[in-house]
């Protein structure tokens, strides 16, 4: 059972940046963690529906991103921590949600192109929340 955590959200002035981190773990049941084919990030604020923000596949190294944060947002993994980054700079009021991160075991997500269909992932962290301020 796979297990993803987040951090490094918190509250910024707007202009400000931030890092979120993902870290996977668990165990396939043969003791190894098991790390993913596709991680997304997505964010929910409220009232408003879920949107996919950057998704990011391991063979190849891909990244996917929505329109909202095409240059302003950057996705990145680290394979050997097992964890997934989402850099987020210049960031605006709108950017205020809660950000969760998102596996797909089988990289469907990814490879298909529908990287931002929340229904392809099956394994979802907590969350954490960003607040940026005007």
């Amino acid at each position: 059972q796979v297990q993803l955590v987040e951090s490094g959200g918190g509250s910024v002035q707007a202009g400000g940046s931030l890092r979120l981190s993902c870290a996977a773990s668990g165990s396939t049941g043969s003791g190894d963690t098991h790390f993913t084919n596709c991680m997304g990030w997505f964010r929910q604020a409220p009232g408003k529906e879920r949107e996919g923000v950057a998704a990011i596949s391991i063979v190849p190294t891909r990244t996917y991103y929505a329109d909202s944060v095409k240059g302003q947002f950057t996705i990145s993994r680290d394979n050997a921590k097992n964890t997934v980054y989402l850099q987020m700079n210049s960031l605006k009021p709108e950017d205020t949600a809660m950000y969760y991160c998102a596996l797909d075991p089988f990289g469907y997500a990814c490879y298909s192109g529908s990287w931002s269909d929340g229904k392809l992932y099956n394994t979802w962290g907590q969350g954490t929340q960003v607040t940026v301020s005007s």
